[in-house]
């Protein structure tokens, strides 16, 4: 109706007034209002969540309006808690508010991409050869060609392509590669399966069905603890941020909550009005600091001193002043301190602590037969020898003992903690100190390297007759901490304001922090511990985490807590907060992801070591091992470069390799059959004999590196690749700003099991292939780019460790453009594969090399030392001293009917996880019904997976936490090695079962499990280690129990079978590079640190325009005042960054938050916004890995050995990098290299 009249001022209507006057009824025109209707008008609202790896995992509302995406905000729907306990929403963050402005933005991959010179090259092969494997053939075998394209990555030069043109090309060069060298020589890198579990085994699917490796994440990231592996055996597993609120006294150390975790602060906001009291300790003044009662500022990287300052306040006041009854039973049943150790003698009358005492060692065994030389001793309070149950040697062979119950040869014990009182004599025990090695950068503290320290001792009399003086843990872990216990030991001390090792004193002497706050903070947790039996908690983050010597951080921390009782009780305990690592409903998912219905084992390799050898980083080492060694160690049998201890590992099957063996792995069977042999028994013998080498041993042969490498979910090179300079000189043979010599050019010290080459290979990558939803730094260096569907395009599943819930990811539109999901792309490659495989590729009998797995049989390999085959110190025992080597058939041709069914290995051996396996029948009748089966073909009958949904259902059909019934079974499989019932555990959820549309209508709320360590009830919010404690399940640790003390000869070796400070290593990263020129500003060395940032999520957001305009719209790094007035920046200036690694430009943020001597550069800010060119380099400044290289620790590499043993993910080389120091200044010319006129000149100001 017009309202035309109703403008006119005449013929408007009185308007009525109502409540005496007070309002009145108007008549006034409200179109306007119509334009707000319009704006949030919406067709259909979608639940779905984020794939980046935030640990956030929050539902959200997704609106859509004509077809698009227009707006999103968080769902409220969650289940409800209890009622003493505050509900999970809300859940959200700005960064994920923002994510529907990646669908339609400009930096949206929208068609399939490909290099133009490589698609000439293809092009015309294709012309000239029909065969597509013979054309692909072609250009490989052309030096010319191969350069022409690989030394141009990273320049542009993209064009557009199709899928069939380039799922044709990248088969093709799958099928050549696995025919000419083997599949090992294909390789895939996809993170954080949790976050999109889906589309992650989409692409490790294809490469294990291919026998390609699939590469770590989590150990490569720095996110994996190796601390936690070495106390309890289990990667990670963590509190629920739930139950903070359960919590009476929280340390927030290194975790900027309210920043990194934003969807989970509330809970550490609310528990604070109960009383809760909370502690933040970081070097800078960081956000959570503002949420806490107390703000620590330790120095960088003396972390553990001020742990272990504070573990001697414990100890004192709460185990030997005033023992709390409380924390010396949680020690007796839960840890391994009541376990005997042996003491070796030393030339000086000294002793030196050596392994731990085993049953085999005395008379009899004590009556064990099972697995002697892996069960421990202890001392009972009547002063007899026992072997508690528990212990791993009980876990495997035997049943019905593998538990913490106080039985030992089934009799009711209680162990002693300490031997003072039992002792036969008094004896003095060395230990390492590494407190006084000197750096410029950092404290020391002078003090004899070694220090005598006396003990309690027992002498025991051993099998042959020998005998033996041994201590307990506990005293041990006494005497490590300094403590005096009345026994005349000049080295410990009596006062807390003794400057001796560990002390408040020196502990303030280190880090920097007055030693009145350490004891103060130290007696608040503990005694808040005491009373609360173990509701004390420490949430710790990457910040602790991403040091060489992490684990020294991590243990100091651990060690508090273990002191106190505080692990597995709900409220207490170790959080440990970095990557989405929590794949809750991991065993459904294993079987799909790698392809374990098909084939077994899978190839699987650790990022870290690949990358450090395959970038050639190990040309660069600087750090030797022998400087990491403890003064106690023998170091003759420790020589070589750190790559030597790598190639050791691999070779006695404690780490992985890839590529494995020296010649294609697809040929040894004919050659076995020639022989006479079994492909086992030839290959074990030719590694033997010498005929054939590990690919280890000759990385620069030529044929014994990766050519194809998938990348997806993941930006690689802008985000987590350690080393970028390293990557992109010798993986992709392009330009490169490294600005050190190698080990050739500097004389430095060669490799001694590593064939040395003068020349390194370049460009060793023939095809780089990512896959993305918009153009990263990864995407800019790739040769195929194929554009994926974003979050809110494609079925998927989310879980995390922060809530017990299990998110859907939803198809709220179709892909726009030509992107697909995952799951199709990598569907179409294996189409593609199948067909192109014809005549170059059968059925083949593929020998894989399997490292000694932890939960298996295999983590029981030497249990007292190390002997190396290939030094002839023993026999190349095939799963003992060497890697199991297991001959695999495949059958290329039906990849892709492989890839979209699921195999029949699932009916005739089952499903497991972490030791355990049960029947799975009923699940694979169940799939049959609802995906339907395959109608013909080689994998007819066999259960569908076409589409995401279908292997949606697969995760959830196989998985205990999504369905009742298999956690039933579950349970009762694990009840049969623990002689315990476990089964009360699930039984009330037994008929749950969980489908796809379920959690599209609700979050839902996983079952128990025994794969994970905490439970989901509804009366006690998950915490690691509460079935440890409550159902007296063993950790998987050699005592079964928390595990102090690491006894490996390895361990030992380098100072690390207790914990101990050790301060940052000196990478010579500063000192040991090329002479920069100067430009006219001056320049300092700062420490680098590269922590999360507030406005991306690692590099996804970095360049999301709504993120750009709240930051500053580029990279940026953050000084100290005092620092910026030395080198005469202001904020905002442009500043460069450098060192022997490489080189970075950002803007310089001054801050007062920022202590001197140190330099924070927010980690995965993307290269490809707002960074001129590199004075230093000359070409466009690099991202924050720029600066750094990859420098793995020895002691990350021991495998077969208990907790010590090699997982995916689990254990394992790290790639630290918070060691790194770098120069920094400010930058003369600025130079945008692109001639648009907008370079400029920096003047000093003041």
């Amino acid at each position: 109706m017009s309202k035309l009249l109703d403008r006119f001022r005449y013929f408007k209507q009185k308007g009525e007034t109502f409540a005496d006057g007070h309002g009145q009824v108007m008549h006034s025109n409200r179109d306007w209002e119509d334009s707000y209707r319009q704006r949030w008008q919406f067709d259909k609202i979608v639940r779905s969540t984020h794939g980046v790896n935030c640990t956030g995992s929050c539902s959200w509302k997704i609106y859509v309006k004509n077809g698009l995406v227009t707006w999103e905000i968080q769902q409220t729907d969650y289940p409800r808690t209890r009622p003493d306990l505050p509900n999970h929403e809300p859940r959200g963050c700005p960064r994920g508010a923002s994510y529907s402005w990646y669908l339609y933005s400009a930096n949206r991959l929208k068609y399939p991409l490909i290099r133009k010179r490589l698609i000439e090259l293809w092009r015309e092969a294709l012309k000239q050869h029909s065969d597509p494997v013979l054309a692909w053939a072609s250009i490989m075998n052309d030096p010319q060609k191969c350069l022409s394209y690989k030394q141009v990555r990273g320049r542009g030069g993209f064009i557009r392509s199709n899928w069939q043109e380039l799922n044709q090309l990248i088969a093709a060069a799958n099928v050549w590669t696995i025919k000419t060298y083997g599949p090992d020589r294909v390789a895939g890198f996809s993170p954080i399966p949790a976050m999109s579990m889906v589309s992650y085994a989409a692409g490790t699917r294809y490469l294990s069905l291919l026998g390609g490796t699939c590469l770590s994440f989590y150990d490569w990231y720095c996110d994996l603890p190796p601390a936690s592996p070495m106390t309890w055996g289990e990667q990670t597993d963590v509190p629920e941020s739930a139950d903070w609120y359960n919590s009476s006294y929280i340390i927030a150390w290194g975790s900027n909550v309210p920043q990194t975790r934003t969807q989970d602060a509330h809970f550490f906001t609310e528990v604070r009005y109960k009383g809760t009291k909370t502690i933040a300790i970081t070097p800078d003044y960081s956000e959570v600091a503002k949420l806490c009662d107390q703000w620590l500022a330790p120095k960088q990287g003396t972390d553990s001193a001020l742990a272990m300052a504070m573990g001697h306040v414990i100890l004192k006041e709460f185990h030997l002043d005033n023992p709390s009854d409380y924390f010396i039973n949680y020690c007796r049943r839960y840890s391994d301190m009541p376990m005997l150790v042996m003491l070796e003698p030393r030339d000086d009358g000294s002793y030196v602590p050596g392994r731990m005492v085993r049953a085999s060692d005395l008379v009899n065994g004590l009556g064990e037969s099972n697995n002697p030389q892996w069960k421990t001793v202890a001392v009972n309070t009547a002063g007899e020898l026992v072997v508690p149950n528990g212990s791993i040697g009980f876990r495997w062979g035997e049943k019905g003992k593998w538990n913490l119950e106080s039985i030992a040869a089934g009799t009711e014990t209680e162990l002693s903690l300490t031997l003072l009182g039992q002792h036969d004599a008094v004896a003095g025990v060395a230990f390492p100190y590494f407190g006084g090695i000197e750096n410029p950068h950092f404290r020391s503290v002078k003090n004899n390297p070694v220090l005598v320290r006396q003990l309690p001792v027992k002498n025991l009399t051993l099998a042959d007759g020998s005998t033996c003086p041994v201590v307990s843990v506990y005293d041990l872990v006494l005497a490590n901490y300094g403590l005096d216990r009345g026994l005349e030991d000049e080295n410990s001390a009596k006062d807390y304001a003794e400057i001796k090792p560990y002390t408040p004193a020196w502990g303030e002497q280190i880090t920097g922090v007055p030693r009145q706050y350490i004891e103060t903070i130290a007696r608040e947790f503990a005694d808040t511990a005491h009373k609360t039996h173990g509701r004390s908690m420490i949430i710790l983050g990457a910040g602790v985490n991403h040091w060489y010597h992490m684990d020294m951080n991590y243990r100091g921390m651990i060690n508090m807590l273990i002191f106190c009782g505080c692990v597995g009780q709900s409220g207490g305990g170790w959080a440990h907060y970095v990557g989405q690592e929590k794949l809750r409903p991991q065993t459904g998912w294993l079987p799909l992801a790698f392809a374990l219905d098909w084939n077994r084992p899978p190839r699987q390799m650790n990022s870290t070591s690949f990358f450090y050898n395959h970038s050639s980083q190990w040309r660069y080492e600087k750090v030797s091992a022998q400087e990491l060694l403890s003064p106690l160690a023998d170091a003759s049998k420790y020589s070589g470069h750190l790559i030597d201890f790598n190639v050791r590992a691999e070779r006695m099957g404690w780490l992985p390799s890839a590529p494995q063996l020296g010649r294609n792995p697809l040929g040894i069977k004919a050659e076995a059959d020639k022989a006479g042999l079994s492909p086992t028994e030839f290959t074990a013998q030719a590694l033997n004999s010498g005929d054939l080498r590990m690919a280890c041993e000759q990385p620069d042969s030529g044929s014994n590196h990766p050519r194809n490498l998938f990348v997806w979910r993941s930006n690689l090179l802008g985000s987590s690749g350690k080393g970028h300079e390293y990557m992109q000189k010798y993986l992709l043979g392009t330009e490169s700003g490294i600005q050190g010599q190698e080990l050739g050019a500097s004389d430095g010290i060669k490799p001694e099991e590593v064939e040395w080459q003068t020349a390194a290979i370049e460009g060793k990558l023939d095809l780089l292939v990512t896959l993305d939803f918009r153009m990263s730094s990864t995407c800019l260096f790739s040769d195929i780019v194929l554009p994926t569907a974003t979050w809110y395009e494609k079925d998927d599943m989310n879980t995390s460790d922060m809530h017990p819930f299990i998110h859907p990811l939803s198809a709220a539109v179709d892909p726009a453009w030509e992107s697909r999901s995952d799951w199709e792309i990598y569907k179409g490659i294996a189409k593609a594969f199948s067909q192109a495989c014809v005549g170059h590729l059968g059925k083949e009998t593929d020998v894989v090399l399997q490292p000694l797995l932890h939960d298996s049989p295999a983590e029981l390999s030497q249990p007292c030392e190390v002997l190396d085959w290939r030094k002839g110190e023993c026999d190349l025992i095939p799963g003992k001293t060497a890697p199991n080597i297991v001959a695999v058939e495949r059958d290329y041709p039906a990849t892709y009917e492989r890839f979209t069914s699921l195999g029949p290995l699932m009916d005739k051996l089952g499903n497991g996880g972490k030791g355990i396996s049960w029947n799975t029948q009923d699940e694979i009748d169940f799939l049959g019904k609802l995906n339907y089966t395959k109608r013909e073909g080689p994998a007819q009958g066999r259960p569908l997976i076409d589409t995401a949904i279908d292997a949606s259902e697969v995760i959830l059909a196989l998985a205990p936490e999504t369905n009742g019934h298999v956690a039933v079974k579950a349970w009762q499989a694990l009840g049969e090695i623990t002689g315990r019932e476990h089964t009360h555990l699930a039984l009330h959820k037994e008929d749950e079962k969980i489908r796809f549309r379920d959690i599209q209508a609700q979050p839902r709320k996983i079952i128990s499990s025994p794969t994970w360590s905490g439970l989901e009830s509804d009366h006690v919010s998950y915490n690691a280690g509460y079935t440890n404690v409550h159902e007296l399940i063993p950790w998987r640790t050699l005592s079964g129990r928390q595990q102090l003390y690491q006894d490996h000869p390895w361990m030992r070796a380098f100072g690390e079978s207790l914990v101990a400070y050790r301060p940052p290593i000196d990478t010579r990263s500063v000192s040991e590079m090329r002479q920069i020129p100067p430009n006219g500003f001056p320049e300092k060395a700062l420490n680098f640190l590269t922590p999360h940032q507030k406005w991306g999520i690692h590099s996804t957001y970095s360049e999301n325009l709504l993120m750009l305009t709240l930051s500053r719209g580029g990279p940026i790094v953050w000084i100290s005042e005092t620092d910026a007035r030395e080198l005469t920046i202001v904020d905002n200036d442009w500043v460069e960054v450098f060192n022997a690694n490489g080189a970075l430009t950002a803007r310089a943020v001054v801050s007062q938050r920022v202590p001197p001597g140190m330099t924070m550069m927010y980690h995965a800010q993307e290269r490809i916004m707002n960074i001129p060119g590199s004075e230093v380099t000359g070409m466009r400044g690099g991202i924050h890995n720029s600066v750094t290289r990859v420098c793995p620790k020895p002691t990350h590499m021991i495998g077969g050995y208990a907790q010590l043993a090699w997982g995916f993910n689990y254990y394992g080389t790290v790639g630290s990098n918070r060691d790194e120091f770098i120069m920094i200044r400010k930058m003369k010319n600025v130079n945008w290299l692109d001639d648009e006129g907008r370079d400029q000149v920096q003047e000093a100001k003041k």
